[in-house]
C-alpha cells in the first residue's frame, strides 16, 4: 500500500440527483490527482465487487473514486421485479451529470473522469458529452456505449472500451459505437474473457488497462 493510499478519506455521502438523493463512498488519497466517479451496470450498485477492485486499484495509484447507487433503494427494488429503471438511459445519464455537478462543486480541483460497466458506460458518455469541459476520461467494463445513442458524436474525453474477446455480440456494439465517436478512443479486447470478467485474470487486465488509461489522459 502506498502512502497515497494509506491516508485516503473515506466517506458515505448522498447525492441531490434529478429529484433523487443518491447514496455513495467517496474516497479520495492525500494528493489525489484526479477523481473517478464510477457509474454501475444493470441490476447493480455501488457494492458491486467488480469495480470496488477498479477502484481499489485506481486509489493506489493516487485517485480519488466515487462509488454510488444510481438508483435509490426503493427503485432498485422495483427494478428487480421490472427491470423498468435499469435500461432508462436517459435518467442515468441525468444523475450522472448531477453527481458530476455535485464532485465538482466539492473537489473542484480534481479531473474528473468515468468508469462505466454495462448500460452504466452509455450514462457515462452521454453525461461526458453533457459535460465536455469536467469530464477528461471515459473508460468502459463490457459496456453498452451503443445506448448512449446521438450523444456519441458530441463526446470529448478520451474514451477506452473494455470488452471480454468472447463477448462477441457485445464486441460489434463497441466497434459500431467507436466508429461513430470523433474523440481520442480505443477497442481493448480481454483475451478469452466474457462478459462479466469472470476469467482468471480477466478483471486484473481490465483494471490494469483501466489504470494505465486514467493516468494517461486523465492526470
Amino acid at each position: 500500500m502506498n502512502a497515497n493510499h494509506a491516508q485516503a478519506t473515506r466517506k458515505e455521502v448522498n447525492i441531490p440527483a434529478d429529484g433523487a438523493l443518491l447514496a455513495g463512498t467517496l474516497s479520495v488519497p492525500a494528493s489525489a490527482a484526479g477523481l473517478v466517479l464510477f457509474a454501475h451496470g444493470s441490476g447493480s450498485s455501488r457494492f458491486s465487487p467488480r469495480n470496488q477492485q477498479v477502484a481499489a486499484a485506481l486509489e493506489q495509484a493516487g485517485l480519488g473514486t466515487l462509488l454510488f447507487d444510481l438508483l435509490t433503494a426503493q427503485e432498485a427494488a422495483i427494478d428487480e421485479v421490472t427491470r423498468q429503471f435499469r435500461f432508462d438511459i436517459p435518467r442515468l445519464g441525468r444523475r450522472l451529470v448531477a453527481t458530476t455537478d455535485w464532485a465538482r462543486e466539492r473537489r473542484a480541483e480534481l479531473p474528473i473522469g468515468y468508469f462505466g460497466a454495462s448500460t452504466g458506460a452509455a450514462a457515462a458518455l452521454i453525461a461526458a458529452a453533457a459535460r465536455p469541459n469536467d469530464v477528461r476520461v471515459v473508460v468502459s467494463r463490457g459496456g453498452r456505449p451503443d445506448l448512449a445513442g446521438e450523444a456519441l458524436d458530441a463526446v470529448r474525453a478520451a474514451t477506452l472500451l473494455i470488452v471480454g474477446s468472447e463477448d462477441r455480440q457485445v464486441i460489434t456494439l463497441n466497434t459500431t459505437a467507436l466508429d461513430r465517436m470523433r474523440c481520442t478512443r480505443r477497442l481493448m479486447l480481454v483475451p478469452g474473457a466474457t462478459h462479466l470478467f469472470e476469467e482468471p485474470g480477466a478483471l486484473d487486465e481490465v483494471t490494469r488497462l483501466a489504470t494505465e488509461w486514467f493516468k494517461r489522459y486523465l492526470t
